[in-house]
Parts: C-alpha cells; structure tokens; sequence
C-alpha cells in the first residue's frame, strides 16, 4: 500500500487494555459505521500483499498482538484506509503506566475529509482515549518536532510554534501532548484544558462537536490544516495561546 505526506493520521491514547477488553473491536466496528462503505477485513504480508481476513472480528478480539490488535486494512490500494493498536510502555503523563494507542490512517480525498470528524469520534471513543487528533500527515511531521529537550532532543520548533515537553513533565495523562487539524478530548481532558469557556472559545465551539461519551471534537481550520497557510499557521499557534496547559508549558 502506498500512502501520501497529505493522508490524515489519526491518533488516539487511552488506558492500557487488560483483560478480556472488548475496545478493539468497539473501535474498528466504529471506524466502520463512521466511514461509509468501509470495510476494514483485510491485513498485509510480509511482502506486503493483501489477506482477507474470513474471522476478522474473533481475530481483532482476540490477538493482542503488541499490546493492542493488529493491522486491519480496506481492499482499496489507491485510497488506503488502515488501523491498528498497540502498547507504549512509557506513560503519558510524569511516572505514568503504560498506555494504549490507535493509530489510523485516511485517504485526504473528499470522502475521507467528509468522514475525519465522525471517524475521531468514533475511535477516540471506542478506545476510551484521553486525548487524540486527525492531522494530515505532512502537518503531523512538522507538529512532531515542536517536542524538544536541551538534552535528549535539541532544536528549534518549526514555522514559529512553540516548543512543546516531553511527557516527563505533563501533570496528567489527560492533557494532551499536542493539537492536531481536528482534535479529540475526553470530557476529563476538556475539564484539564479548561474547555470551552464560552466567553473565550465562541471561534472553536462554531467548529466543535460533542461525542456519544460527552467529549469533544474540535477543528481547528475549516479547510484541512496546511501549515504554509498563514491564517491556519495563526490559528494553530492561537490555538496554543489559548491551552498553555497542552504540551506540559504551564508546568514549572
């Protein structure tokens, strides 16, 4: 499967699964009803070549393949829809646990920016996530190296943006690491951020939805995030203006 720098990641991060834990199957079953006409019953070889999956959903509930359940995938190789979890032994907060991801991808064609709100929704719930976003993939790199250390990590963010730390110095796994084009938040993450506050978020509640477990998606631009846009560069850095909470900045 190929993919393109202008694919939307989608990312989510929950509690660690234990036990007979049914949220990977919740979330492939939503990301299925989320994204019309998708069917996620193929995984890849070695050598890349599609397999059908005939027991897909007793495979995703019972192969806990990395922590998390394994590589799911359409049939469609022009426009790759993927998933898949797994485990991070790191915490995502100072001393954490470890911590459960979901890692998705969509094609940035029309039906794939149609479905990007619904698609969040539906994984960050399933997974139970604290936090999570839909960037397009191109914009994910750059985000990515907002993170530095004088130490482990050196370096200047891009385009102006600020610089964001390292987990070891978030306060609580709720607050998230970093935003995205459309963001996830966990009623406990809005609560953490201080989200919404209706006197100073009107901009981002015009472009927010709640979700089916009372958190929330928040898109930051109508248009999909592009970072050689000037007003998206400026809502982004807005954007952190207003939570210094995200990225462990508040902490002393």
């Amino acid at each position: 499967m190929e993919f393109s720098l202008y694919d939307m990641t989608v990312s989510v991060y929950a509690p660690a699964l234990v036990g007979d834990d049914g949220r990977p199957l919740a979330i492939v079953h939503g990301m299925e009803r989320a994204f019309p006409g998708l069917r996620l019953w193929w995984t890849t070889s070695e050598k890349d070549e599609l397999i059908t999956v005939p027991h897909r959903d007793a495979w995703v509930a019972s192969d806990r393949t990395d922590g998390g359940f394994p590589f799911l995938c359409n049939d469609d190789d022009a426009h790759p829809v993927t998933i898949f979890g797994l485990e991070n032994p790191n915490g995502l907060s100072a001393e954490g646990p470890p911590h459960f991801e979901v890692h998705a991808s969509l094609p940035a064609h029309a039906a794939g920016l149609a479905a990007a709100a619904d698609v969040l929704a539906a994984v960050g719930d399933g997974a139970r996530a604290y936090w999570g976003h839909a960037t397009p993939s191109n914009a994910t790199v750059e985000i990515s190296r907002q993170t530095t250390d004088p130490v482990r990590k050196p370096g200047v963010p891009p385009r102006g943006l600020p610089a964001l730390r390292f987990p070891d110095y978030i306060l609580a796994p709720e607050i998230p690491h970093h935003l995205g084009w459309l963001n996830y938040w966990s009623a406990a993450a809005a609560r953490a951020i201080g989200f919404p506050d209706p006197a100073r978020d009107a901009d981002l509640l015009s472009r927010a939805r709640r979700t089916a477990t009372g958190g929330w998606v928040v898109r930051l631009t109508d248009a999909l995030l592009d970072l050689d846009n000037p007003a998206h560069l400026d809502a982004l850095k807005q954007a952190y203006e207003r939570f210094p909470e995200i990225g462990g900045r508040s902490t002393p």
